[in-house]
């Protein structure tokens, strides 16, 4: 019997440090053959109950559960296919979509995160020891002693600030290569000079020396540098996650034989065979076959749609219930999904052009520090009759205290407070610039289904049927997977009711279930294939003998619905509601909401034209979505929302994450938002009266590079505690 090995699970937190893992020289996430997104999971228990039920599974050697990429990998052998994977996830209760391994295997940035998070724990480790020696000269260590623990000091942060300044220095002589200025600039010169000076001092025996400093500063920037990294990060490409939700493979048909393949070696005209359960893996025409495809995920219908011959399909579609052949008309790059993914890349792209509040004033700033700083130490140079120590001391003391700490702690303050602040609300922030963006915003544009609403049909009706149609209804619903099916099903079951024994039970694809009860022929589907007319209402049909019977059913509204709109409505912005759902189901929301304007039967790029339209207008779009059909939408807007429900390509495109079920966060982010655009501009303004008080006692000489870096802290501090007001 082969043994199975299951890695144990990790914690939230161990999970959410990839990086951190790898440093202590093993993987996160092992190599595995097979790589799913498993959306739904959102706990620790959720990993134990995963990985407990694959260690059951025939066939496979390890599975790993990463909450926060929301990513199953498995090691499993040959045999064993990601489907088989699926399906039994899916028997635990978790959705589940196969991602390729290739499309998201490890790029260049998160090297560059290893690289940086590798510089924060070397200066981190050298400021302490520095600190150590240090204490010693401040105790008033004097003569060898003192030039001993000098020579120490600076032994380890000369290395150190080779090694760990270096994005800074990267990015600094990147700027002058253009011929421009940006905050890196003043940073690389501050610690460039106060490395030098404090050599010098070391070597001359003097009294002051600034090694700890300068590594400090290092330390605390390359923090705030990762920071901003990871947040970047967990805000990856939502384009690489649509491309990864292609299927990779598809079964090919040629003269009756099956065979696996890959996407990328169809040719227009090939037959695939799509096996119920499955996602169409190309873009084509229904030749053999009946069934109903889920499109929820591409065009947010609520409802699965027929599909028999001549009926066009598209990849990412869900098949349900019956086996379908499908001619190839588009696959792989020219497949609808990729193309709607090269839509997202685009719109991603042109957004992130977006300057913030503190590059713009860093522009104008930034310059003007090092020629400051170089005059004050060829005037002091020269008024003190050639002492080089003076003018050096002075010169540093102006550069350290104009560095724009203060400056870049503005914004990244301010949005820090607003993200705690917003965290206990339930809403994630991923990225930086989505309070600045959102404070701008006139618009708000929702998705129906899985956003206004919980995407679960609920039947309406149940209380105007007789108990014994109830218990037929429930015989039939019991066989069938479609959601409708399954949603009349559970609500009969809470009713404590028994199912009737239907015999001969048989579900026919794309129409519905029947059997015989009592002799009679029953029937759950469609209502032109039990006999019955069809209403303007989503809702199944049952028909006893020559009787019919209609369950009606509803959307469940998404808690805070109501009052987010309202709110909105309120602060003054205009609300549309967008959905892929017949006119008729929107219209009834739009009306239960207060919604004015509304579009129905939208695919995704009519949502992201939409939006750009609004954009030519002059509007600023906030734009809350949970589907794949949404990812184009949402990376076009000025600032998006997804619900953690959301698949893993909608929650990436979107700025902010909504971590409870209630939508009234939205509201409370976007008038906070305004609050914090107050803070950030409090904030320049302190910054640059600041500036003007201390630079003038800096190059008058009343400042040392001790003092100097005393008040800039102070001024750090002051930026930190007006943005903690927002709490």
């Amino acid at each position: 019997m082969s043994t199975i090995t299951i890695r144990p699970s990790a914690c939230p937190a161990c999970d959410a440090a990839p990086a951190a893992e790898a440093l202590a020289g093993r993987a996160a996430v092992p190599d595995a053959k097979i790589l799913v997104s498993v959306p739904a999971v959102h706990c620790a228990a959720c990993i134990s109950t995963i990985e407990r039920d694959l260690a059951k599974m025939p066939g496979v050697n390890s599975a790993r559960l990463n909450l926060t990429l929301r990513r199953l990998s498995v090691d499993a052998k040959a045999g064993v296919e990601a489907s088989d994977v699926i399906a039994r996830l899916d028997r635990l209760g978790y959705e589940a979509h196969e991602l390729d391994v290739g499309t998201l295997s490890m790029t260049e940035t998160e090297r560059q995160g290893r690289e940086l998070l590798m510089m924060v724990g070397v200066s981190g480790f050298a400021m302490m020891n520095i600190m150590l020696l240090s204490v010693a000269v401040w105790s008033g260590a004097e003569g060898a002693t003192r030039d001993l623990f000098h020579l120490i000091s600076g032994l380890i942060a000369v290395p150190t600030v080779a090694f760990a300044g270096r994005p800074f220095f990267r990015n600094a002589w990147k700027a002058l290569r253009a011929r421009r200025m940006d905050m890196d600039g003043p940073i690389s010169f501050a610690i460039l000079l106060t490395v030098f000076i404090s050599t010098y001092e070391t070597l001359q025996s003097g009294e002051h020396a600034y090694f700890e400093a300068v590594v400090m500063l290092i330390f605390f920037l390359l923090v705030g540098r990762y920071l901003e990294f990871r947040a970047r990060a967990i805000a990856r490409s939502a384009a690489q996650e649509l491309a990864a939700l292609e299927v990779p493979r598809a079964t090919r048909l040629r003269a009756g034989v099956e065979s696996v393949v890959p996407v990328a070696d169809l040719a227009v005209g090939d037959i695939v065979l799509v096996r119920p359960g499955g996602r169409v893996p190309v873009d084509g025409v229904v030749t053999e076959g009946q069934s109903e495809l889920d499109r929820a995920l591409l065009t947010g219908e609520t409802l699965p749609v027929f599909a028999g011959p001549a009926t066009l399909v598209s990849a990412g579609e869900v098949n349900l219930t019956g086996p379908l052949q499908v001619r190839v008309t588009a696959a792989g790059k020219d497949s609808s999904l990729h193309r709607m993914a090269d839509l997202v890349a685009n719109a991603e792209s042109a957004r992130m052009r977006y300057t913030t509040i503190a590059e713009k004033a860093a522009s104008a700033y930034a310059p003007t520090i090092p020629i400051l700083s170089l005059g004050a130490f060829f005037v002091w140079f020269w008024l003190s009759g050639g002492d080089l120590r003076l003018s050096l001391n002075i010169a540093v003391a102006s550069l350290i205290i104009t560095c724009p700490c203060a400056l870049g702690l503005a914004v990244p303050a301010v949005v820090t407070a607003s993200s705690g602040k917003l965290f206990r609300k339930g809403l994630l922030i991923k990225d930086g610039t989505a309070l600045e963006r959102l404070a701008e915003v006139d618009t708000v544009v929702f998705d129906k289904t899985g956003t206004l609403t919980m995407g679960t049909p609920e039947p309406t009706n149940l209380d105007a049927h007789a108990t014994g149609d109830l218990r037929v209804a429930l015989g039939l619903a019991e066989a069938s997977s479609h959601p409708l099916a399954q949603a009349l099903a559970r609500a009969i079951r809470e009713r404590g009711l028994p199912p009737a024994k239907i015999a001969e039970l048989t579900e026919v694809p794309g129409y519905g279930v029947e059997g015989q009860w009592q002799g009679q022929r029953v029937r759950l589907g469609r209502a032109d294939w039990v006999g019955a007319k069809a209403g303007a209402v989503t809702a199944a049909y049952l028909s006893i003998g020559a009787e019919t019977r209609c369950f009606s059913f509803a959307d469940q509204l998404r808690p805070g619905a109501q009052t987010v709109v309202r709110s909105l409505q309120a602060q003054g912005k205009e609300v549309w509601l967008m959905s892929g759902d017949v006119p008729e189901v929107v219209r009834d929301l739009a009306q239960r909401l207060g919604i004015a304007q509304w579009q129905a039967e939208a695919l995704p790029a009519d949502k992201a034209a939409k939006i750009e339209a609004l954009h030519a207008e002059g509007h600023k779009v906030l734009m809350v979505g949970d589907g794949l059909n949404d990812t184009a939408a949402l990376s076009t807007a000025h600032v998006s929302i997804s619900p953690a429900s959301a698949l893993d390509a909608a929650r990436a495109a979107s700025d902010m994450v909504l971590l409870s079920r209630d939508l009234a966060p939205v509201a409370d982010a976007v008038s906070l938002s305004k609050t914090a655009m107050q803070r950030i501009r409090e904030n320049l303004w302190q910054s640059g009266i600041y500036n003007i008080i201390f630079v003038p006692i800096a190059l008058f000489g009343l400042a040392t590079p001790l003092w100097a870096a005393f008040v800039m802290s102070i001024s750090s501090i002051t930026v930190t505690l007006n943005a903690l007001r927002l709490k």
